[in-house]
């Protein structure tokens, strides 16, 4: 295998954006606040919070119970109210395992924004992650851009 396939079968950086019909603090706040995250998770892997609140600055951890019955602790690694958020998880009770979720939230104008959702592995190393890190794909990531779309204009 080429230098140029082997990059391109271990890209660690995956995004997806789309643009929302939503004011841009409407759907940050969806996204700050844990308790809401299994109505728009589009790879259905979150059932419930089990602790932590709304997020509201680096440091916070909250924690959510998986659809697979484990508890993962997430730590936020970047805070920006109203744009940007950014976590890493880790199994209950460790240090984070090396990827990270992020979401950017740019206001198009009073309406509207366009929002990037990204997974990040690079620093990831736990072999037993990396079978699903591979595995998740832009798509995936639209999902959950288009089920946070969803829950939005449901609520208009």
């Amino acid at each position: 295998m080429s230098t140029e396939q082997t990059d391109q079968a271990e890209q660690r950086v995956v995004s997806a954006t789309r643009e929302i019909d939503a004011p841009a603090d409407v759907v940050f706040e969806l996204i700050a606040d844990p308790a809401r995250q299994p109505e728009w998770d589009g790879n259905d892997n979150l059932a419930e919070i089990v602790r932590g609140g709304r997020v509201r600055a680096v440091g916070d951890v909250f924690s959510m119970r998986t659809t697979n019955d484990k508890v993962r602790d997430n730590h936020v690694v970047a805070f920006e109210e109203g744009r940007r958020i950014a976590w890493r998880p880790a199994s209950e009770g460790q240090d984070p395992a090396g990827h990270e979720w992020v979401w950017e939230v740019e206001p198009l104008d009073e309406d509207r924004c366009r929002v990037t959702h990204t997974y990040d592995w690079t620093g990831l190393t736990d072999e037993s992650r990396m079978a699903r890190a591979r595995s998740t794909s832009a798509d995936m990531l639209r999902a959950s851009l288009d089920r946070l779309a969803q829950v939005v204009a449901a609520r208009r």
